[in-house]
């Protein structure tokens, strides 16, 4: 996988622009903060956060991948003040569960998720070689 920024370009922090990449597509649902059972252990958003990114450790693992594979992330949150926030952890908890990868990323801001006590819910993309 081929991370691109266009030439020029400033150097995005904790994200790429584009990843080039080939293989076969791994398409994650949307990840929220509850753990395997469909129990929500925290209703902090950074708690949340963490439990979403290793729902899809866990995914890209039961399918052969590693988050080294993943080539977008999007991500709704039900408050951009809560995320601002949390920013400094939650960088430190990314690293801690994907490592240094920054795929292509979205971050939208939304009225609710599906689940009343979600905070957030991450999407993804992997491509296995």
């Amino acid at each position: 996988m081929t991370a691109i920024n266009p030439e020029g370009w400033a150097r995005p922090r904790g994200y790429s622009n584009a990843i080039l990449a080939q293989g076969r597509v791994l398409s994650i649902a949307g990840q929220i903060g509850w753990n395997e059972r469909c129990e929500f252990e925290s209703d902090a958003f950074l708690a949340q956060a963490e439990q979403a990114l290793r729902n899809i450790v866990t995914i890209l693992h039961a399918a052969g991948g590693e988050p080294s594979h993943l080539v977008r992330l999007t991500w709704y949150v039900t408050d951009k003040q809560a995320y601002l926030a949390a920013a400094p952890e939650l960088g430190t908890a990314y690293r801690r569960i994907l490592g240094n990868v920054y795929p292509a990323m979205t971050l939208v801001q939304v009225a609710a998720l599906l689940e009343d006590r979600a905070k957030v819910e991450i999407e993804a993309t992997a491509v296995l070689p």
